[in-house]
């Protein structure tokens, strides 16, 4: 494993080599390894609050793909599966044999591809705020995802100032890691059938915010899928769920690891 500490706002961060990307991580907390995977476009701190409430009973790995905060872009086209690879490696590389897996938004299709890649790696998962193929999207955000390009104001301002003040590819990049994500998101990406979801063998908590692109029944589709899976819909909340309710998302997170994979 090749690591570097480098010294950020909030601490102390480190870089590890993984699938041949210069991946920025942070780590905090004691117990079993949790690896807890940002939304696209995002940067680690949009995930301060739940990494707080998860942090005081798991050791928490925070790492940021390929274009996101800290870690620099890597010439070529984003994608799901590519970003599984580099989480993967990265468990690899830091030899966690077996960790809790929580993601949200884009991070939860790359928990779920690594659950169905490498079942060994995940003990349990998480999986918030996304759709697994595109019959999960709400009608009238699929009609924005037909633009060539992303509206303007789709974002919130703080996006854009996080990546503007981490990236070592320069505020200017921005506009290339636009264009890649909407490239990914409106290619049809993610696309997985729900007949392959019998494959996941971790248990899994299915979360959804009423008001979230992705409608409750998807979400309930998805857990019937999954051999052992349950679903927590969150009232009065958005996409946005782990920022706006990070303690209700941590404790329904704790809650489910209690109850299906209670320490070892």
């Amino acid at each position: 494993m090749t690591a570097h500490d480098v010294t950020t706002g909030r601490g102390q961060g480190q870089y590890v080599d993984a699938n041949g990307v210069r991946t920025y991580y942070e780590v905090e907390g004691s117990g079993e390894p949790l690896v807890l995977l940002h939304g696209g476009l995002c940067a680690i701190e949009t995930l301060a609050g739940l990494r707080a409430g998860l942090a005081g009973h798991y050791r928490v790995y925070l790492p940021e793909r390929r274009g996101h905060g800290r870690t620099p872009d890597v010439e070529g086209p984003f994608s799901y599966e590519l970003f599984a690879e580099d989480t993967i490696a990265f468990m690899d590389q830091l030899g966690l044999s077996s960790a809790h897996v929580v993601g949200f938004s884009d991070g939860a299709t790359v928990g779920l591809l690594v659950a169905l890649e490498r079942p060994d790696l995940v003990r349990t998962l998480v999986h918030i705020g996304q759709q697994v193929n595109p019959s999960g999207i709400r009608p009238e955000f699929a009609e924005v995802m037909k633009l060539d390009a992303m509206p303007q104001g789709m974002l919130p301002p703080m996006l854009h100032d996080l990546y503007a003040a981490a990236t070592p590819d320069g505020p200017d990049h921005w506009s290339v890691i636009l264009g890649k994500a909407w490239q990914m998101i409106t290619s049809g990406r993610p696309d997985i059938d729900l007949a392959a979801l019998a494959a996941v063998q971790a248990p899994t908590l299915v979360m959804v915010a009423d008001e979230d692109f992705t409608p409750e029944q998807h979400a309930r589709d998805i857990a019937a899928a999954i051999p052992r899976a349950e679903v927590a819909v969150v009232a009065n909340a958005t996409h946005a769920l782990p920022m706006e309710k990070p303690d209700v998302v941590a404790d329904l997170v704790l809650r489910f690891i209690a109850k299906h994979a209670p320490p070892s």
